[in-house]
């Protein structure tokens, strides 16, 4: 596979490109330095969500170099994106968001052993702040520890955009922040998730439905806002900031 072979561009962001190339989903990574171990680490994430016997994750093909640049492939799986369809129908928006739920729920009931641990990602990202100072983290990395150890399946980014709709069933992309770990964190990232994209609205409506769903109160996910709050804040997002700093005291409320 060449470059001149990436002609239809399906999504962006600042680091991949995403092609649809006939049955393929080519995901380039855009600098031609990009470290193999950040190709290869994806791969493996990728290929031990695989193993863990969940249907909804289109199959892992390859990685290869194209003109000089890393990529991984994987089936294409033609749709369109739960916020997508959100978009398009917003009188529709609770029942989508149900599916999102049920979709989560049967993901994390995996279990992925295999999987880097989510707490210990948590508290790396903690300690590497410069943005917050010692006495913060270390409230928050006491409130971590405080957390039992879990072995669910979490995607890590579980947000519409990572669900894809189509004529032959729903697939869950993106599994790059995919951890074995505790599945009320999984659930607070994708609160957290709806908040950053201004949608407080959804982001409510969505921990209502879930916490329904799981027989859960709300604090039992609010209470790990604070911390996947500051792990978000590693990625140094100038538009996200604001909103990360005034989550990181929302446990002392609780």
């Amino acid at each position: 596979m060449e470059s001149k072979d990436l002609k239809k561009l399906i999504s962006e962001s600042s680091k991949v490109q995403v092609y649809e190339c006939g049955d393929k989903c080519v995901k380039v990574f855009k600098e031609p330095d990009e470290p193999k171990s950040v190709v290869f680490y994806e791969a493996l994430t990728y290929s031990r969500v695989e193993e863990t016997g969940y249907a909804k994750i289109p199959e892992l093909l390859e990685t290869a170099k194209i003109d000089g640049k890393w990529a991984i492939i994987s089936a294409f799986k033609k749709g369109k994106t739960l916020e997508t369809l959100i978009r398009e129908d917003p009188d529709r928006r609770d029942e989508y968001l149900a599916l999102l739920v049920d979709l989560q729920i049967e993901l994390n009931a995996l279990h992925a052993p295999k999987l880097s641990r989510q707490k210990d990602y948590l508290k790396r990202s903690i300690e590497g702040l410069d943005s917050i100072d010692d006495v913060k983290k270390y409230e928050l990395l006491q409130r971590l520890s405080a957390f039992p150890e879990r072995s669910a399946l979490c995607h890590g980014e579980f947000l519409p955009e990572n669900i894809i709709v189509g004529d032959n069933g729903i697939f869950v992309v993106d599994w790059l922040k995919a951890k074995q770990g505790n599945q009320f964190a999984d659930a607070a990232r994708t609160y957290l998730g709806f908040c950053l994209k201004h949608k407080t609205e959804s982001a409510e409506k969505y921990l209502g439905i879930y916490c329904d769903k799981v027989k859960a109160n709300r604090n039992d996910i609010r209470e790990w806002i604070p911390i996947v709050a500051a792990a978000q804040l590693k990625f140094k997002r100038p538009e996200e900031r604001e909103l990360l700093l005034t989550w990181l005291d929302v446990a002392d409320v609780l």
